[in-house]
């Protein structure tokens, strides 16, 4: 198979491999319920495995897109792979809430974290067109998760124990992510098939000096910010509309709404970043995410709350695969992994945050507002931030901080 239509067999396995990862991860909200009943655990001790799975993936992005600089992403993503399923495994069998925190919430989560870096950083080096049209398919890819992956499983828990349940989703994963992981391959210029690509940023930086850009460290504190923006939104929102009087089951369907116009939103940000340019298109997202984050102070009934959930879904999902591309034009394609992973990691730990702080603003003012409205400032540092980035002149010697 040429190498022409080969790339698109890249980010279909992309897509399909974060798919069943993110998948996984994001079950554990469908077996909280079934798994408390069953043990007696509490949901709040179930829960943190969660927090346990957004710290590993934190650290683990950074170490696995590292790795697959140095090996290549087809063994990192194997070993994600293989880690993802076996930890499924040993969760479905544990007997103490410890063990399921670490075993659910480490494993699958460094697991998880081997398969989007280490891809988003192949999938940008294989296109030297079109990267933000492919990245954000890879990224749809991931989240068809909840429109997939979480049915499923909640069809399961009504068939069978959670532990049974938790072990078919493993045999999934092992049928479905293992062979997907031979589909990958690096990208031509670094396998030694082809020459370096006319574009390559940089080629003469070195990690070192990378990491002390000005450059890196704008994308770095732009994506923490950016993802800490939404993060206690997305955590929050149904408790606020529960709040507000609306039943459960009808608020828990606006995550739907937001997944399904995410989805959207992955794809028109990738066409429009190809189109007028990705820092562009990423300051207007960062701004319009900011706005639609505010909005949700004003909605009480659940038709404003689709509305919102709708146009708040489009933006936030659509700008996250646009910091692969912006990477992709300015750093080497030999270290795009370590890159990427680190912006990963400062995203991770911005979704890390709102949860808790989501929680703090709650129970001491009795009120989500506050945190709706602190959401759209900490955007507004975002956009700021991703204002401040400017692109490397070409030919020009690398300035770095300090």
């Amino acid at each position: 198979m040429s190498q022409v239509p080969y790339r698109w067999i890249i980010v279909v396995a992309g897509g399909l491999l974060g798919c069943i990862a993110v998948g996984c991860m994001f079950a554990l909200p469908v077996f909280l319920q079934p798994i408390a009943r069953a043990t007696g655990w509490s949901v709040t001790g179930i829960s943190s495995a969660m927090t346990f799975g957004f710290l590993a993936m934190s650290v683990g992005s950074l170490f696995w897109g590292s790795l697959s600089d140095r090996i290549g992403p087809r063994p990192v993503v194997l070993g994600g792979s293989v880690l993802i399923v076996a930890a499924l495994v040993m969760a479905s069998q544990v007997r103490s809430l410890l063990l399921f925190q670490l075993v659910f919430g480490l494993l699958i989560g460094a697991g998880a974290a081997a398969i989007f870096a280490p891809m988003m950083a192949c999938v940008t080096g294989w296109f030297e067109t079109g990267r933000g049209l492919a990245v954000s398919l890879v990224s749809a890819g991931m989240g068809m998760a909840p429109m997939t992956m979480s049915p499923l499983a909640a069809w399961l828990v009504t068939v069978y124990d959670w532990r049974t349940a938790m072990l078919i989703i493993a045999g999934i994963a092992a049928v479905v992510m293992i062979p997907a992981t031979f589909l990958v391959r690096r990208p031509p210029a670094l396998a030694g098939q082809a020459a370096m690509p006319s574009d390559d940023a940089q080629p003469g930086m070195t990690v070192a000096q990378a990491v002390r850009t000005p450059q890196f460290i704008v994308l770095v504190l732009t994506n923490f910010f950016c993802c800490a923006t939404h993060s206690g939104p997305l955590f929050h929102t149904v408790s606020y509309a529960v709040t507000c009087g609306i039943p459960m089951i009808l608020a828990v369907s606006i995550y739907s709404v937001e997944g399904l116009a995410g989805m959207g939103g992955r794809v028109a940000f990738g066409f429009m970043g190809d189109r007028f340019g990705a820092k562009r298109v990423l300051v207007a997202g960062l701004l319009a995410q900011s706005v639609g984050v505010l909005c949700y102070v004003f909605v009480r009934d659940l038709i404003a709350f689709y509305a919102v959930a709708a146009v708040f879904g489009f933006i936030y999902a659509g700008t996250m695969p646009l910091y692969a591309v912006l990477i992709r034009e300015n750093f080497p394609l030999k270290m795009l992994g370590t890159i990427i992973g680190a912006t990963t990691m400062a995203g991770s730990l911005g979704m890390a945050s709102g949860p808790v702080v989501g929680g703090l603003i709650y129970d001491r003012l009795g009120s989500y507002s506050w945190l709706y409205t602190g959401s759209a400032m900490v955007g507004m540092l975002a956009v700021l931030m991703a204002l401040m980035f400017r692109p490397f002149a070409k030919g020009k010697t690398v300035p770095v901080a300090g």
